[in-house]
């Protein structure tokens, strides 16, 4: 994928399209922004263009990414070496080589420590492009050897475009809730669209919430093993629970179904606005809101997970 054919960020593709052309691309690059942003995308586009820019041909074979391993939590020194000694090998073709490196946020301190003089005075020809999401994570002294790129969110009609190039089949209704969920994040867009596995969290969230509180709610604990299978997930968990419970509230207060975010569950937002008490669904909020901050803390999912439905119950 060219930048011309990546949407938004426009700001970000000039500079690098520019520095590019006039032969002063970075060495080094941290590109910033929450998951599902397009990190990625901008990427390997600028590896793409770096790369045919040198007027190579089957150029991709000089794009080299490492990423983390499913078994893993953090890239340590391991894992640095191999960048290090793909960073001294000679390119498959021509003089260049661009190294992507994802999750970069998660290399622990010892391995940053390991990169930097590979980040710092690279052979020639290399561009390293690290990815991450918490920039704050990255030391210092790396951060000072690179250029940093930060994404922002798409305007909602940048989002509309992106969708409907994607999905042309997409009704305005759908591309309503698409756009109102997402909050300006492609890959949640994408994610909402087209992942079964998220289909089906959001199907037994709004189980749960309708459940909570009546004698049924024991039942709810059934579901556990379905989240505690996709507790890579909670991030999408949480994003959903506050989702409808905000629909409802909205619902609740305004009657209004045109503002209702996932407007293809109005039936079952309609149904929790009627049965909840506004006080109940703002200490339901409270409870999703404390238990998210645990797990952003790494605490046990499934611990604090039957915490928060035991909670729930007790409202």
């Amino acid at each position: 994928m060219t930048f011309d054919e990546i949407i938004g960020y426009e700001s970000i593709k000039n500079q690098m399209s520019i520095s590019i052309e006039n032969n002063t691309f970075s060495h080094a690059h941290l590109i910033s922004g929450e998951d599902g942003i397009g990190k990625s995308i901008i990427a390997r586009a600028a590896a793409e263009q770096f790369l045919l820019r040198q007027g190579l041909h089957g150029f991709k074979a000089d794009i080299v990414e490492f990423k983390l391993l499913e078994d893993k939590k953090s890239i340590g020194i391991d894992e640095i070496k191999d960048i290090i000694c793909e960073a001294n090998k000679k390119p498959i073709v021509g003089n260049n080589k661009v190294i992507i490196i994802y999750k970069a946020d998660t290399m622990t301190e010892p391995a940053q420590n390991a990169l930097l003089k590979t980040v710092e005075e690279p052979k020639d020809g290399i561009v390293i492009i690290m990815l991450c999401e918490k920039l704050d994570l990255i030391l210092d002294t790396i951060k000072s050897r690179c250029q940093i790129h930060k994404l922002n969110r798409l305007r909602e009609e940048e989002m509309r475009i992106f969708l409907k190039r994607k999905f042309q089949d997409l009704s305005d209704e759908y591309i309503n809730s698409v756009c109102a969920f997402s909050d300006g994040v492609p890959g949640r867009a994408e994610k909402f669209i087209e992942d079964d596995v998220f289909y089906e969290i959001r199907n037994k969230i709004l189980e749960v919430l309708k459940n909570s509180g009546r004698d049924e709610f024991r039942e709810v604990f059934h579901y556990r093993n379905f989240f505690i299978e996709n507790k890579n997930e909670w991030k999408d968990i949480f994003t959903c629970l506050l989702s409808y419970i905000r629909d409802a509230l909205v619902y609740k207060e305004t009657g209004n179904s045109s503002i209702v975010v996932n407007i293809d569950k109005f039936n079952d937002i309609k149904i929790i606005a009627e049965e909840f008490s506004f006080n109940k669904l703002i200490k339901i909020i409270d409870i999703v809101k404390n238990t998210r901050s645990k797990l952003e803390k790494n605490v046990n999912f499934a611990l604090v997970f039957d915490s928060m439905l035991l909670s729930m119950q007790e409202v």
